[in-house]
């Protein structure tokens, strides 16, 4: 793992991951390494995903309000000096997430989890989990907060 040049992390923009976001940030800083922030845009059900054409305009709207959002959060949330790249990827968030890291060879990957328990966790799943069944590459998990 060590030394560590390149860190993915995720962000949806909720407050959990951009707590992961800030502890990405602090480990690139402390090695130097560069930071690639992730953010993917999927509907909320994932059934909705394949009757959204990525031509429409719809799914253009939603990448760039994404991609404006990345650069805010670089903006306001990135330390100066710290080397950043930003990629907005459409589809499901685990198999893009799972799938960048591996595309980019990342020595670590930083990644928040909700807490959510009960029936959010039901209804919209894990994806903290299914990254973590699936990458190759060591996982930071940072808590958010717990919610029943």
């Amino acid at each position: 793992m060590l030394p560590v040049r390149k860190i993915l992390s995720t962000t949806d923009f909720s407050e959990p991951s951009l707590k992961g976001v800030a502890v990405a940030n602090e480990l690139a800083g402390f090695f130097g390494a560069e930071l690639i922030l992730v953010t993917v845009v999927t509907p909320m059900h994932p059934e909705v995903l394949p009757k959204i054409p990525k031509s429409s305009e719809l799914h253009k709207e939603m990448v760039q309000y994404n991609v404006e959002k990345l650069q805010q959060v670089v903006a306001e949330k990135i330390s100066a000096g710290v080397r950043t790249r930003q990629i907005v990827a459409s589809g499901n968030a685990a198999d893009e997430i799972v799938a960048i890291a591996d595309l980019e060879n990342v020595d670590l990957l930083v990644i928040a989890t909700h807490g959510w328990t009960g029936w959010r966790r039901f209804m919209f799943g894990s994806v903290t989990e299914k990254v973590i069944r699936s990458v190759t590459c060591p996982v930071l998990t940072v808590s958010g907060p717990f919610d029943q």
